[in-house]
């Protein structure tokens, strides 16, 4: 009973040290973004409108993934240029808001900058919020570029990431704006965090101990 209820102990500290370990990250060099995933794919947005709007929400897919994208109040913009066209939005103020997924959708990654009023790129700084089932963490990017890469990755799976411009004051306003939308899934060769690595190397020595324990009663109560 005893080592019944110590083996129970054990799975539930280890339980306890796996949930506590979820978490998001934030990558800013996409080669470690990639290497964080699985089977990445990328939206580049073709067929995106660039001359007009396009109304919100929209569903989109990457590979095996799909998400929805959605603007707070108005509708999107399609910035850019015909052979490479980006989403932003119609009102400079408004979030785009990439949310449910589908396809198991554990890292979303991409070029997150800021365009001018004809949909051209304007130097500023955007921020992007990303959720998961355990919280949020917020990242801004100052001063971005066309090739300015964020990324997240969550242990438990993202639910959603919002993307929103800067606004530099004065006469000068930002819209926000993505390139190169890509999601992954899971890594496959996940490797545990030092803490749980160590609670697993306490729990099997304890539970090592008491089987060694438990042989030497046996054996001095048969002799």
């Amino acid at each position: 009973m005893l080592k019944m209820k110590f083996l129970a102990g054990v799975a539930l500290a280890l339980g306890l040290s796996s949930n506590a370990s979820a978490a998001i990250t934030v990558f800013t060099d996409q080669a470690s973004f990639l290497a964080a995933i699985s089977a990445p794919a990328t939206d580049t947005f073709q067929g995106l409108s660039i001359v007009g709007v396009t109304d919100s929400p929209i569903t989109r897919s990457a590979g095996a993934y799909g998400y929805r994208a959605a603007v707070s109040t108005t509708s999107f913009f399609g910035a850019g240029t015909s052979a490479n066209p980006w989403l932003s939005t119609n009102t400079a103020t408004d979030t785009i808001a990439f949310s449910n997924f589908t396809g198991g959708v554990y890292g979303l990654g991409g070029n997150f900058f800021g365009s001018d009023l004809g949909g051209a790129f304007a130097s500023g700084g955007v921020i992007l919020t990303a959720t998961d089932a355990d919280g949020s963490i917020s990242q801004s990017i100052l001063n971005a570029t066309t090739s300015s890469f964020l990324g997240f990755v969550s242990t438990s799976g993202l639910t959603g990431v919002t993307l929103a411009a800067v606004q530099p004051g004065g006469n000068s306003v930002l819209w926000p704006t993505a390139d190169n939308l890509t999601l992954g899934g899971q890594a496959v060769s996940a490797v545990p965090e030092p803490a749980t690595w160590a609670m697993m190397i306490i729990g099997f020595g304890a539970v090592g101990s008491m089987v060694r324990t438990s042989r030497r009663r046996s054996a001095a109560l048969g002799a």
